[in-house]
C-alpha cells in the first residue's frame, strides 16, 4: 500500500514537472521576437507622410519652402505624433495616409525643446501604433526604422539596424540640446524624421529625429520612454507642463548677449522674474544669467530643464548666477508637482 502510494505520488510529481516544462516552452514561444516582415506588417499601417508648405522661421532664399517627413498614428481619433522641426512655422499641412489618401491636418500641440508635435486629422479606420511606455533596450538589440524618406512613391521605407548606444545627447541647428536619444545604425534619410523606431515586438521605442551629417551609420531617435508623459500632456492640454520657478528662461546667444549688454557668453537669461515666486524670493533678478544648475554648466534651455529633472528627489536646486554684482549662488526650492509635470 505504501509502495503504491509512493509510486502514485512520484507519477503525479513527474506529470506536474512535465506540465511546468510544457508551460515554460509555451511562454518562451510567446516571448520570441517577431520576424522583421511581421514587425513591418504590424507597424507600417500606422506610419504616415507629413507634407508641409509654409514660411520658415528664418526666411530662406526663396521665401516659401516645402518639406516632407513622417509621423505615427497614436490614437484612432486622429492624433499623429511627429517632430516639431517638421511643422514649425508652416502655413498648411497635409497628411498622407498608408492607404494613399491625402487629408488636411492641423498642429494642435508642439514643443521645440523635445522636438515633438501632435497633428490632428479627421479620418476613419485609423490604426494606431503600440507605444512602449517602458523600454528595456539593450545595446546591440535589433530595431527597425520606418518612414518616408525623400517622399518616395509607393509607401513607407523600411531599414534595419541595431541599438548602437543609449542616452545620447546632440546639439540641434537651433542651438538647443536634445537629450535621451537612442543611437542606431539603421539608415535614416531626409523624410524619416518623425517616423517610428520599433523593436522586434512591433512596438514603438523611439521617434527618428536626426542623423550625424559628418559620420556614417549614426542616427538618432527620441527615446519614447523618456517623453511618453509629455506626449500624454500634449494630448490632454496642448502643451508640455514644466516647473514654474517664476521667470522666463531664454538661451543666451550672441544676439541676446548684445541686445541685453550681457557679460556672459552662455547660459540662461532670466526675464520677467516674479519677486513673489520661488526664484524671485530666493534672490533672482531680471537680467541675471544662470550659468550652472547644481554645478552642471548650462548652454541652453535644454540643458536647464534636463538639469532641473536630474535630481528630482532633492528639495532644492542651486543656481550659479552671473549678475551685475558678479557671480553668486542661489538656493531655490523646487516647484511642487514637479514629478507629475516635468
Amino acid at each position: 500500500m505504501i509502495r503504491r502510494c509512493t509510486r502514485s505520488a512520484l507519477q503525479m510529481f513527474i506529470s506536474s514537472f512535465l506540465l511546468i516544462l510544457a508551460c515554460n516552452e509555451f511562454a518562451s514561444a510567446d516571448e520570441k521576437p517577431l520576424s522583421i516582415p511581421t514587425v513591418v506588417a504590424k507597424v507600417r499601417p500606422s506610419v504616415v507622410t507629413i507634407l508641409t508648405r509654409g514660411m520658415p522661421a528664418v526666411p530662406a532664399q526663396h521665401g516659401i519652402q516645402s518639406g516632407s517627413g513622417s509621423g505615427i498614428i497614436i490614437d484612432p481619433s486622429g492624433y499623429v505624433l511627429t517632430n516639431n522641426h517638421l511643422v514649425e512655422g508652416v502655413k498648411s499641412l497635409v497628411v498622407g495616409l498608408p492607404t494613399g489618401r491625402l487629408t488636411p491636418g492641423r498642429v494642435v500641440a508642439r514643443d521645440f525643446l523635445l522636438d515633438l508635435a501632435l497633428v490632428k486629422i479627421n479620418a476613419q479606420d485609423l490604426i494606431p501604433a503600440t507605444l512602449k511606455q517602458t523600454a528595456s533596450l539593450e545595446i546591440g538589440e535589433t530595431v527597425v526604422a520606418i518612414g518616408n524618406p525623400l517622399a518616395l512613391k509607393g509607401g513607407s521605407t523600411v531599414t534595419v539596424g541595431v541599438v548602437s548606444a543609449l542616452d545620447r545627447s546632440v546639439l540641434t541647428p537651433n542651438g538647443e540640446t536634445l537629450y535621451d536619444l537612442i543611437q542606431t545604425d539603421a539608415a535614416i534619410n531626409p523624410g524619416n524624421s518623425g517616423g517610428p523606431l520599433v523593436d522586434l515586438a512591433g512596438e514603438v521605442v523611439g521617434i527618428n529625429v536626426a542623423i550625424a551629417p559628418s559620420a556614417q551609420a549614426i542616427s538618432y531617435a527620441i527615446a519614447l520612454e523618456a517623453v511618453y508623459p509629455h506626449i500624454h500632456a500634449m494630448m490632454m492640454q496642448g502643451s508640455v507642463s514644466r516647473p514654474d520657478f517664476g521667470f522666463t528662461p531664454v538661451t543666451v546667444t550672441p544676439s541676446i548677449a548684445a541686445s541685453f549688454g550681457l557679460d556672459a557668453e552662455r547660459g540662461i537669461l532670466a526675464l520677467n522674474v516674479d519677486p513673489s515666486k520661488l526664484a524671485g524670493t530666493a534672490g533672482l533678478q531680471t537680467g541675471d544669467v544662470i550659468t550652472a544648475l547644481d554645478q552642471h554648466q548650462l548652454y541652453n534651455m535644454g540643458d536647464f530643464w534636463h538639469s532641473v529633472m536630474r535630481e528630482r528627489d532633492h528639495p532644492t536646486v542651486q543656481f550659479t548666477i552671473q549678475g551685475h554684482g558678479g557671480q553668486t549662488t542661489l538656493t531655490v526650492p523646487r516647484p511642487p508637482g514637479q514629478k507629475v509635470s516635468p
